[in-house]
Parts: structure tokens; C-alpha cells; sequence
């Protein structure tokens, strides 16, 4: 083929006025169209069921054929594409006589791409925060908890987790032995229980994806993120496998439409506790009894103390190996004094910078927590455990 005519014929190519405006224009129109209607929660649900869930279902139908993240990939594919794409710009912008009409010309197309990809996400995803949320279509009041009650569920959910926690498999030192490749192809069907009670649970589920960057998410403190433009489960695969499973299950309830994340927390915790999976269950009461005595200690420090005095060692070991990964993440350590300060400057400040930027974000979309969303499911555990006579068994 000859590239120089090929090259000719696609330059004598001319795109109508009408369609070159329809085309900047339309991501305007439909991100406008969001903007204008989230304030209509009918119609936010409407949207996040008839439109975001089938849609993010096939996305992840067509994804779940790959073993690795299709994020990760589009996010690195992206990212190269785009400096290189600036780079060649400015290089041919340079050596033309009107370059910064040119420069401008050839950055055009980003833009529009960035608002192409910021209409499409805010009707796949942004659109869950302003629709009916978990709680309200399922009957929770949200009217908040007393310290009685989450020292009761606190002290259930303390037993329970005793229990459980010598059942588990475990090494001969007592640490937790985890099977990364079980708990994600369990995950699938954590839900079958509980999506009895909760019929909006219901739906086909795909297996989760090893995050390749697990230390990037690791830095930034997080444990996994759902895409909804892939409709993939990304999990990062380094923190303590006990905790593991709730996080998985965290990650499958935003793709069964559960969005706010506390929301998303209690799912994820009752949809382990009450699945038919040993792992699941002590997960589930892992990290409840993590978010209820966190809450128990600022309400009655006594009752803190009282439950913290009856934990066996293996539930103490879990959640102690579970702190010191997470706050090693948070320092660098070479052996070089120099390096170690500054590379941990640099982490703290990305921690902190990602975290400001998600909080901002889940703010912007009524979520009035922002990350101190992810700790506010202790008062939808008690409402469920308390209001309706569910306590965890005690044996």
C-alpha cells in the first residue's frame, strides 16, 4: 500500500460542519443532562437500573474473558498514549509558523475524548449516588445507635468471631493461611443467602481481578476498587488474606448496584456472615467487630475494654497483622536515612492527595461523609441486628 497516497486521500477527507459540532457538543449535552436531572431521584434509580446495570453487566461479561485487569491495561494504554500524543503535538506545533492555533487543534481531540469518558461514567456510575439508595428501598431508618446496642452487637459479634477464628486454617506459628485463588472463585456465590432476604442482591457475578499495581494501592490505602467502565472487581492482592473475602464481596456489591460505600461495607459484611463459607463468615465477623469496636471505644470505653478482654489470640493476631500492614505501607524503608525520609514524604503526600481528591468526589455526589462513609455501616449493622431481633447466634 502506498502510505504517501493513503495519506493524501485521507487529508482530501472533509468532515461536515454539522458533524464535527455534534460531536463536541454531545458529551456536553448528556454530562448536562445528568447535572439537570440528578436531583430527581425516580429518575436516578430509573437510569442506574435500566441503563448503568445492563450495561456495566456486559462490560463485565466481555472483561471477565481476560485472567488480568482490563483497568490496569486501558489506564497504562492511556497514560503512555497520552504523553506521547502531547509530545508529538508540541514537537509538530513547534515548527509551524501558527503553533499555538495548531497546538490547540491537535489538543482538541483530548478534550473531547475526557468528555466522552466523563459523560459515559457519569451515567454508569455516578448516577447510583443520587438514586435510591440500599437502605432506603430496603426499610433501614437510619435513625442511629446507642451505646447499649453496639455493645451488645459488638460483644455477638466478638463471640462469634472467637469461634470461628479457631476453625479457620492456620500455620503452626497461629497465622492466617489464605488461598487467594479460593476466596475469589467463592466470592461468586457469597451472595446466594442473603440475596434471599434482599432480592436487589440478585445477579450474575464475575470473578475479581489481581490488581498488578497492588502496591500503588497499597500506598494509597486501599484495598480494591470497582471500574464501572470495564465492570471489573480490581482486588489488591497484598494486604492479610482474613480480611480479604468482605473486601471482595465490598467490591461485587457496588456491581450489583449497592454504590455508597458504607452502604457497600454493610452488604459486603452481612453477605459474608450469612454465606454457607467458613472463610467468608470469619471475614465478615473480622471486620464487622473492627467498625463496632472502633465506634464502642469513643461510646463506652468500658465496654471497649470488657469485649477487647475476651478475644482469643488468633482474632487478636488477625487484627493486629491487619494494622501493621496498613501502617507500614504508610513509611519507606531502604536503610538509607536520606532516601527513607524523602520517599515517605512523597508516599504520605500521595496517600493524602488521593484521598482528598475521593473524598471531594463522593462529597460532590451527596455523599456528606465523604471516606468516613466506609466506617458509617456500624449504625445500618445495628439497625439490622437490634430492630429486628437478629443478633448473632451465641453458643
Amino acid at each position: 500500500m502506498d502510505v504517501n497516497r493513503t495519506k493524501k486521500w485521507y487529508k482530501r477527507i472533509k468532515v461536515p460542519i454539522g458533524v464535527t459540532v455534534t460531536v463536541c457538543v454531545l458529551p456536553v449535552i448528556i454530562t448536562a443532562l445528568f447535572y439537570l436531572l440528578r436531583g430527581f431521584p425516580l429518575i436516578m434509580g430509573w437510569a442506574a437500573n435500566s441503563i448503568s446495570a445492563p450495561i456495566r453487566g456486559v462490560l463485565a461479561r466481555v472483561t471477565s474473558v481476560y485472567p488480568f485487569s482490563m483497568m490496569e491495561i486501558l489506564i497504562i494504554a492511556a497514560i503512555i498514549g497520552l504523553i506521547s500524543y502531547i509530545i508529538q503535538s508540541i514537537s509538530t506545533a513547534a515548527r509551524r509558523r501558527e503553533r499555538w492555533k495548531i497546538l490547540g487543534k491537535r489538543l482538541l481531540p483530548i478534550v473531547i475524548i475526557a468528555m466522552y469518558m466523563w459523560s459515559i461514567f457519569c451515567w454508569l456510575w455516578n448516577v447510583g449516588y443520587h438514586a435510591p439508595g440500599f437502605a432506603e428501598r430496603n426499610g433501614f431508618t437510619g435513625r442511629g445507635v446507642n451505646a447499649h446496642n453496639l455493645a451488645e452487637v459488638s460483644s455477638a459479634f466478638a463471640q462469634r468471631a472467637n469461634e470461628l477464628s479457631l476453625l479457620v486454617e492456620r500455620d503452626e506459628a497461629g497465622r492466617y493461611l489464605g488461598n487467594r485463588g479460593q476466596i475469589f472463585a467463592d466470592s461468586l456465590y457469597v451472595f446466594e443467602n442473603i440475596s434471599r432476604e434482599f432480592p436487589c442482591l440478585e445477579g450474575r457475578l464475575f470473578r475479581p481481578k489481581p490488581m498488578l499495581f497492588s502496591w500503588l494501592m497499597s500506598r494509597t490505602g486501599y484495598g480494591g476498587i470497582y471500574f464501572a467502565l470495564t465492570g471489573e472487581a480490581n482486588i489488591n492482592v497484598l494486604p492479610p488474606y482474613s480480611t480479604m473475602p468482605v473486601t471482595v464481596a465490598h467490591e461485587h456489591a457496588h456491581h450489583l448496584g449497592v454504590f455508597a460505600e458504607d452502604e457497600a461495607n454493610f452488604v459486603a459484611i452481612l453477605a459474608s456472615i450469612t454465606s454457607d463459607n467458613l472463610v467468608f463468615q470469619y471475614a465478615g465477623y473480622l471486620r464487622g467487630l473492627i467498625y463496632l469496636m472502633d465506634a464502642l471505644r469513643t461510646a463506652d470505653y468500658h465496654a471497649w475494654q470488657e469485649i477487647s478482654n475476651t478475644l482469643y489470640d488468633e482474632v487478636r493476631r488477625d487484627w493486629n497483622e491487619l494494622f501493621e500492614f496498613w501502617q507500614s505501607q504508610r513509611t519507606v524503608d531502604v536503610g538509607i536515612d536520606i532516601v527513607d525520609t524523602v520517599l515517605t514524604a512523597v508516599t504520605e503526600t500521595m496517600r493524602e492527595s488521593v484521598d482528598f481528591v475521593y473524598d471531594a468526589f463522593l462529597r460532590a455526589h451527596d455523599q456528606e461523609l465523604g471516606l468516613l462513609s466506609y466506617g458509617a455501616c456500624v449504625d445500618l449493622i445495628i439497625e439490622y441486628f437490634v430492630t429486628r431481633g437478629m443478633l448473632p447466634r451465641q453458643q
